[in-house]
C-alpha cells in the first residue's frame, strides 16, 4: 500500500507515512476524533507512556485525527507526546483505512473518525486491525498483541 498523504512534521517539511516504512518492523497507526479530549488525550499518554516498550520492538506509533498541524503541536507540548501525529483535515487517510463513518450523538447522525488501530508491517500491509475501539487498556493491548504475534 503507498500511503502518500503528506503531512508537516514540526520543522514544517513535508512528510509521508511512507517516510516510517521500512525505518521500523512495524508501523502503529492510530485514528482518533479530536486533540485535547479526555479520550483521546488518555489514549495518546497511554501510547506515549508505553513508547519505549513498542520502540524495544522496533514499532513506531503514529497518530492521526482530523485536527491542524497547530492543534497536534499544542496537544504534543501540553502532553508531553513523543511520537508523531498527522493532520488529515481532508479525511484521505481516514477515507483509506476507512475510519471515518456515520455516528451518532444525543440522536444526531454525522460522519466523523472511527477510532481505529492498525498494525502496519514495513511495507504498508495491514496486518492487525481494530474499529470501534476503547480507549481503557487500548495501548496495553496493543503491545501485548506485538508481543505475543510478531516477536
Amino acid at each position: 500500500m503507498h500511503l502518500s498523504v503528506t503531512f508537516p512534521d514540526w520543522s514544517d517539511k513535508t512528510m509521508s507515512l511512507d517516510d516510517f516504512l521500512g525505518k521500523y518492523s512495524y508501523t502503529i497507526l492510530y485514528f482518533y476524533p479530536r486533540d485535547n479530549t479526555s479520550g483521546c488525550t488518555i489514549e495518546a499518554k497511554d501510547f506515549s507512556r508505553l513508547l519505549s516498550d513498542f520502540r524495544s520492538h522496533n514499532v513506531q506509533v503514529v497518530g492521526v485525527s482530523k485536527d491542524s498541524h497547530q492543534s497536534h503541536c499544542k496537544f504534543m507540548d501540553k502532553h508531553g507526546l513523543l511520537f508523531p501525529l498527522i493532520s488529515d483535515p481532508e479525511w484521505l487517510l481516514h477515507n483509506q483505512f476507512g475510519a471515518v463513518g456515520e455516528k451518532s450523538l444525543y440522536g444526531k447522525k454525522y460522519t466523523g473518525t472511527i477510532r481505529s488501530t492498525f498494525v502496519l508491517d514495513n511495507r504498508g500491509k495491514t496486518i492487525h486491525q481494530r474499529t470501534n475501539v476503547k480507549v481503557k487498556w487500548h495501548a496495553e493491548e496493543v503491545l501485548d498483541y506485538i508481543m505475543q504475534n510478531l516477536h
